[in-house]
């Protein structure tokens, strides 16, 4: 028997074609790992559903609610000259949980992930500035799997005005994340700030989805580093906010040689407990700081820490650990030296060749001991190497191409079937949720002679599959997509058309980024309100804005939406309303709506 498969056409299924117009060996806009883009997400609401392998794709706590399933991470992928973007639900693509406060696991953890609906972008290129800037709370970049990159800080700092750690406060002593939350992680390393979804070091889950050196066991769904020597090098695992990548755990035995081996990055980062020539802090007390932290901070090393109670113990802070490079090697009387006695430089990062870059780039390394277990400063170091201009955005302001469409707009293909005595089984990529119908026929000039085989065919997840018993020796087999069910979107991304005032103009239906110049003159203040001054609203005629920035003085930069039957159309008056009793700016006819 011969069986001819024929494609998914368009009419049928009503798969939209994506077109990639970026270029095909861009790490930047081809690294996103997308495999899973029509996959639900998945939880383990507990131990007992995890022994179970029982999963759920819509779940609640009674505090963090996903009542619709929602697709895995990375949905929607653009470019442009300067930046990429990318939307994502945040949501892993391996199964996420389950997650406890304790480590006997009779205290359920409060926040359960839920989609994050993200739009964040990335500098195309990048910067390295002079003056160093430290990481904060919530994103610091992305994994290529769309989850969130926080950074080494649990958001507890000490506090010399109440002797006692304060969330949420500047300080000079940072509790470690992993220290200090790891019992809450999931097998990912990876828990939940509110629901949104993130790792704070190594991601063995992830990495083992992209081959990284990593084993499962599916008896208790765990993860662990692979016992053998590594043979490649490690993928790029995330992409932080000022354009760098941070690969996996292994690189080139030397930074500028492809040739030299694959090994374990070592990271240049010890705990200060009186070895390799560091202070030993359970002696001393913590009354200086690292010089690592003297620089990023900007202060003197003279900042006193936690006494050595309770939970305090050496490396509870980030401030506990010492760059080796700032440190005496008894056996040189110089300092360690990176390329000789470690790897990673205080951003824990390298210039090196990778397979993605093979003339060169700085780039981060997870940093992880030889038995894969996480160890300072995890991903990247307390500051960024480069300047970190990416962020999330509410908007693309700018031409754009389109890279990555996931979900609904996936295209499906029909894998080669498999023929066993006259019966034909057919397999094919799929989005969950989706329903199928799949059709034969012997004569492929009539087009009306196609026959319904199977209607309403539900996928595995993300693999459709239908079996077809004939006696006929010669047939031809389709297979589209009818429907799908209903799902939690990843947001709607707007697409924003830049204009000014005075003067500017915009149609109805579109989303505008409206750069508004502030007058002088008669009738206003001589001088305008500060830089960053809070503005507490903006307004277009009968519209608000969506977000406005006041970061240059005399210069409003708004978002808004224009509905699409909007009336009075014409000239329209723009009012500025400052808060804290400035003034507020009424400017008639700056603005003209078509």
């Amino acid at each position: 028997m011969k069986t001819i498969l024929t494609p998914i056409v368009a009419g049928l299924a009503g798969i939209i074609l994506i077109t990639t117009v970026a270029r095909a060996d861009d790490p930047r806009t081809n690294s996103w790992f997308t495999t899973y883009a029509g996959q639900y997400a998945r939880i383990y609401t507990n131990d007992a559903s995890k022994t179970a392998g029982k999963t759920v794709t819509t779940w609640t706590n009674g505090t963090t609610i996903q009542t619709l399933p929602a697709y895995c991470g990375v949905q929607e992928i653009y470019s442009s000259s300067n930046w990429v973007y990318i939307r994502s639900t945040g949501l892993g693509s391996f199964v996420m949980g389950p997650w406890y406060l304790n480590a006997a696991h009779t205290q359920a953890f409060p926040n359960w992930p839920v989609n994050q609906k993200t739009l964040y972008r990335f500098p195309r290129v990048p910067t390295v500035p002079t003056t160093k800037t430290a990481s904060g709370g919530g994103p610091i970049g992305y994994f290529v799997d769309g989850a969130a990159m926080f950074n080494s800080w649990d958001a507890f700092t000490w506090s010399t005005v109440s002797n006692t750690d304060a969330q949420n406060i500047t300080g000079y002593w940072n509790r470690d994340a992993y220290v200090n939350e790891g019992v809450s992680f999931d097998a990912n390393n990876a828990h939940q700030a509110g629901g949104q979804y993130h790792y704070h070091a190594n991601p063995p889950a992830l990495r083992y989805q992209l081959g990284d050196h990593v084993d499962f066991n599916s008896a208790t769904k765990t993860y662990s580093e692979d016992t053998n020597a590594p043979t490649k090098h490690s993928p790029i695992l995330a992409w932080t906010s000022d354009g760098y990548p941070v690969y996996g755990p292994y690189g080139y035995s030397i930074a500028t040689n492809a040739n030299s081996g694959i090994r374990r990055m070592i990271s240049g980062y010890v705990l200060r407990n009186g070895q390799n020539g560091t202070d030993n802090l359970p002696v001393t007390g913590r009354t200086t700081i690292p010089q690592w932290a003297v620089r990023l901070y900007g202060v003197s090393a003279n900042q006193t820490g936690a006494p050595f109670t309770g939970i305090h113990t050496n490396g509870c802070y980030m401030e506990d650990n010492d760059y080796l490079g700032d440190v005496t090697n008894s056996s040189t009387g110089t300092n360690y030296q990176q390329g000789v006695d470690f790897d990673l430089d205080e951003y824990n990062g390298r210039y090196c060749v990778t397979p993605e870059f093979p003339n060169g780039t700085y780039a981060y390394f997870v940093s992880i001991s030889s038995n894969g277990t996480p160890v300072f400063p995890y991903n990247i170091g307390r500051g960024f190497y480069g300047n970190p201009t990416g962020g999330t955005v509410t908007v693309i302001s700018e031409t754009v191409a389109t890279n990555f469409l996931g979900n609904t707009n996936l295209t499906s293909t029909l894998n080669t079937p498999s023929v066993n005595n006259g019966t034909v089984t057919l397999t094919w990529s799929a989005i969950e949720g989706g329903s199928y119908q799949v059709e034969a026929t012997t004569n492929l000039a009539d087009s009306s002679a196609w026959t319904v085989l199977g209607a309403g065919v539900s996928p595995n997840q993300i693999t459709g599959g239908y079996t077809n018993v004939t006696s006929l020796p010669d047939r031809f087999y389709r297979v589209g997509r009818n429907s799908v069910a209903t799902y939690d979107s990843p947001g709607t991304t707007l697409f924003a058309t830049n204009c000014v005032a005075p003067g500017g103009a915009a149609y109805r239906g579109q989303s505008v980024q409206l750069s508004i110049t502030l007058p002088t003159g008669a009738g206003y203040p001589p001088t305008f309100p500060p830089a960053n001054a809070p503005i507490t609203s903006v307004t277009i005629g009968g519209i608000t804005a969506i977000s406005t920035t006041y970061a240059t003085q005399g210069t409003v930069v708004t978002l808004f939406t224009i509905p699409s039957g909007y009336t009075p159309t014409g000239s329209q008056t723009v009012v500025v309303t400052f808060q804290n009793s400035m003034p507020t700016y009424t400017l008639t006819g700056y603005f003209t709506i078509n």
